[in-house]
C-alpha cells in the first residue's frame, strides 16, 4: 500500500519536472508571453486538463520555474547586503550572482531578459525586492545613472552570456569567466587570496 502511494507521488513529481523542463525550453524559444499552456501540453503529448492539474495559470507555472533560483538569489542578496562597504557588497553580489547564473544557464536567461517574465514577477510582492536589490547593490559603486547602467549590464549580460555559453564550458570555468567580465564592467579588482 505504501509502495503504490510512493509510486504515485514519484510519478507526479516526474511529470511536474518534465512539465517545468518543457516550459523553460518553450519560454526560451517563444518567450513567456508567446508560450501558451496548450503549447506546453502539445509538446508533452498531454491534454490541457493535465497541465491544469499541476498549474491553473501560466503565471503559476512561471513562478514554479523561477522560484528556486529566486530563493537562491534572495540568499545571495541578503549575504551581500550584510557586507561592509560598497565594494565588498558589490563583490559579494557579483560572486554570488555569477555562480547562480553559471549553475542555472537557461533559467537565468528567462528570468533576466524576458520583459513579460519581469512584468509578472514585479507584481509578486514576495519577489519584487529580490529583483531590484541586486542592481542597487552593484550600482552603489558608482552612484548615479552610470552605476545603474553598469549594474544592469552586469546582471543582464552575465545571464545572457551564461545561457549562450558553449556546452563544453563547465560550470566552474563559466563562473570564472563571468566573474572576470563582471569585475571589468564594474571596475572591481580581483580579490587577493
Amino acid at each position: 500500500m505504501t509502495t503504490a502511494r510512493t509510486d504515485g507521488i514519484t510519478g507526479e513529481a516526474d511529470t511536474r519536472r518534465r512539465l517545468l523542463d518543457v516550459a523553460v525550453v518553450l519560454f526560451i524559444r517563444h518567450s513567456f508571453a508567446g508560450t501558451s499552456l496548450q503549447m506546453i501540453a502539445d509538446e508533452l503529448g498531454f491534454t490541457k486538463a493535465a497541465i491544469y492539474y499541476h498549474f491553473r495559470t501560466r503565471e503559476q507555472l512561471l513562478i514554479a520555474v523561477v522560484e528556486p533560483m529566486l530563493r537562491e538569489l534572495r540568499a545571495i542578496v541578503d549575504t551581500a547586503g550584510r557586507q561592509r562597504g560598497p565594494r565588498a557588497r558589490a563583490e559579494a553580489m557579483l560572486a554570488g550572482y555569477a555562480a547562480l547564473v553559471a549553475a542555472n544557464r537557461s533559467i537565468a536567461s528567462v528570468l533576466t531578459t524576458d520583459p513579460s517574465v519581469i512584468r509578472v514577477l514585479r507584481h509578486q510582492p514576495e519577489w519584487r525586492d529580490v529583483l531590484e536589490r541586486p542592481r542597487t547593490l552593484l550600482a552603489e559603486l558608482d552612484p548615479g545613472p552610470s552605476g545603474v547602467v553598469r549594474a544592469t549590464a552586469v546582471l543582464t549580460g552575465l545571464a545572457g552570456a551564461a545561457s549562450a555559453a558553449p556546452d563544453d564550458i563547465d560550470q566552474d570555468a563559466l563562473n570564472r569567466h563571468l566573474l572576470e567580465v563582471g569585475r571589468r564592467i564594474l571596475g572591481l579588482r580581483t580579490p587577493r587570496r
